[in-house]
């Protein structure tokens, strides 16, 4: 009976994934930050919706140390990040707040180890752990913030992984053994908030920004062998954490970089193609396509400019909307402002720390401060304006969704659950009682959430045998 009710989920899951086009190799991995399709998961009826601390929890573990990177899942295992110290460290705070005598940036003397550890994927067991590097921290960081808050990337062949805060990357095998590691140099970011822009693979490349207040630049390793190939210095300060994107559209390979100077995108030897200016502040939320556009926002709270802006494919040059953004929105008040390169735009729609969705036809914003809103995805077309989820959480992980439903984790560990669509319902709460600001994984019917202290492995009970 358990050989062909499985035989039968099986073959349901396979019809699923042929639907979204997703092999069932792919519905088993999520190799890097936000997935295979920034946070839209293919439907699958085994995946859950509820939960709770005891409520379709398929296991906890503790993970040592303070650590905001996500976890990745190749097959059977989940790859995680952490930076443990030796000393009392100040809890993080949450909310916004600029730096400050009280909740600010911090420096740490204590002596820190910088780990990578693998997980079984069925039991939670973790089957090894590696220390990359110990040493006390050479940078500040937000207290907000973790020495460690690079998601790693994954071919199957080896784990990438990068800490800004201590300049160093590193290609490890499946089991665990050291291939290579790169010292890229150790930098400051402005009023010392720290790093968290995540390494990004394409074929046979690694890539990462590093923009910093000394030398800011993006280089680019040989995945086997870390050899460098080449490396281009930007025009940056310091105010960026968004992870780059690499856009293969209908005309090219772009690497897409979000900054506070501007957004630019590369060729694949470092050649620059387009370039747009008129982003707010400070630059978090990373860029993804989806529709045959690129979608790019900022939303620095104190800034005059919180833009989002739906990129056409082809574009070249400055192709800038608002290059001067003094006294912006007394000059730009309306929404849509297209151009030939930009399908459509948004003068103040963009968020400070999460990432927008495209879930469907529509283009979903969730606001630090806990609203949501719904646009067309092609058109830029309001579906419906600010929704408040609730009064006093606060959000930085970006949202996921499947099985038409949107989940939005807030930093108090509650994942929200929305109805998708034209109409805005809340159906849901599924409360972990913990600080979270890390965004999941989803893949295997469940999903793989990050707290403070703790991994969570999140799926429905095996169905009993007589069903």
């Amino acid at each position: 009976m358990r050989e062909r009710i499985a035989a039968v989920a099986i073959v349901a899951i396979v019809s699923v994934l042929s639907a979204a086009g997703l092999s069932a190799e792919d519905k088993a991995r999520w190799t890097r930050f936000r997935g295979p399709d920034a946070g839209a998961v293919p439907d699958d009826p085994s995946l859950p919706d509820t939960w709770s601390r005891t409520e379709n929890i398929a296991w906890e573990i503790d993970i040592p140390g303070l650590s905001w990177s996500s976890p990745i899942v190749w097959d059977d295992r989940i790859f995680i990040t952490s930076s443990i110290s030796a000393g009392d460290e100040e809890t993080p705070i949450r909310g916004l707040y600029d730096p400050g005598d009280d909740n600010g940036s911090r420096r740490s003397l204590a002596e820190h180890r910088w780990m990578v550890y693998a997980i079984d994927f069925d039991s939670g067991e973790i089957v090894w752990e590696r220390e990359l590097h110990r040493a006390p921290p050479p940078i500040q960081k937000h207290l907000k913030n973790s020495f460690a808050s690079e998601t790693p990337v994954t071919d199957g062949e080896h784990v990438y992984v990068y800490f800004g805060s201590i300049g160093r990357v590193s290609a490890l095998t499946m089991s665990g053994e050291i291939v290579w590691t790169k010292e890229i140099g150790t930098f400051n970011t402005t009023q010392g908030f720290g790093m968290a822009a995540s390494p990004v693979l394409h074929h046979d490349r690694l890539y990462i920004v590093n923009d910093n207040t000394t030398e800011s630049f993006m280089v680019v390793f040989d995945k086997a062998t870390g050899e460098e190939i080449w490396r281009i210095a930007r025009a940056e300060g310091g105010r960026n954490w968004s992870t780059p994107f690499i856009w293969e559209n209908d005309r090219r390979a772009e690497i897409v970089t979000a900054g506070t100077g501007g957004v630019r995108a590369y060729d694949l030897e470092g050649d620059l193609l387009w370039e747009l200016k008129g982003m707010s502040g400070l630059t978090i939320p990373s860029p993804f396509a989806k529709h045959g556009l690129l979608y790019i926002s900022s939303g620095y709270p104190g800034g005059g400019i919180r833009p989002v802006y739906a990129i056409r494919p082809g574009a070249s040059g400055d192709i800038s909307l608002w290059p001067d953004v003094e006294n912006f929105a007394a000059r730009f008040p309306g929404p849509k402002n297209t151009s030939d390169a930009i399908a459509w735009s948004y003068p103040l729609l963009g968020t400070y720390n999460t990432s927008a969705l495209v879930y469907g036809d529509y283009y979903y914003t969730l606001l630090d401060r806990g609203f949501f809103l719904c646009h067309d995805a092609k058109t830029g077309e309001e579906i419906y304006g600010r929704k408040r989820l609730e009064i006093g959480n606060g959000f930085t992980a970006s949202p996921w969704a499947y099985n038409g439903k949107i989940f939005l984790l807030s930093e108090d560990g509650d994942t929200y659950v929305v109805q998708a669509g034209p109409e805005f319902k809340v159906l849901g709460k599924n409360s972990l009682d913990e600080m979270s600001l890390a965004t999941p994984a989803v893949v295997r019917g469940s999903v793989i959430l990050r707290t403070q202290s703790k991994l969570y492995r999140i799926a429905k009970p095996e169905q009993d045998e007589r069903s």
